[in-house]
């Protein structure tokens, strides 16, 4: 068994990954949409060296400069608020259809929240309830 994270995100990629292996458990994580859309516009870029700021996570000691070169930093276009809302509205609409796929087989199990830390307990628990747990060499 392998994990897909992140996919498949449209009903012919699901199509496809029936065709080389059967799922047998799918996780969805419902996050909010204003969560999802403040986390990915808090991204800014140093654009010569491709750093990477966030403003929740790891801001730059002075907002909007890099801190090494002391240069501005840009947001770029697909990362602003109203294109992180476009995308966002995009693939929900191509991943509806692949959630009502799983949920007729009985293999989609959802889960909501805002933060990883309190989601995964819940996900850890179901994947260990599926998954038999390794046997030490001692127990074997």
């Amino acid at each position: 068994h392998g994990a897909c994270t992140g996919f498949p995100r449209t009903l012919g990629q699901a199509e496809a990954l029936d065709r080389i292996c059967e799922l047998d458990l799918v996780i969805s994580l419902n996050i909010p949409f204003e969560t999802l859309k403040d986390r990915l516009s808090a991204r800014w870029v140093h654009p010569a060296s491709g750093r990477v700021y966030n403003m929740d996570f790891n801001p730059p000691h002075v907002q909007g400069i890099d801190d090494l070169t002391g240069e501005p930093l840009v947001q770029r276009e697909d990362d602003r608020p109203e294109a992180v809302a476009a995308r966002l509205r995009k693939y929900k609409d191509a991943a509806k259809p692949v959630i009502e796929l799983y949920k007729s087989r009985g293999i989609l199990h959802s889960f909501s929240g805002t933060e990883t830390n309190k989601i995964w307990p819940y996900v850890y628990t179901l994947l260990s309830s599926k998954i038999p747990p390794l046997l030490s060499d001692e127990e074997n």
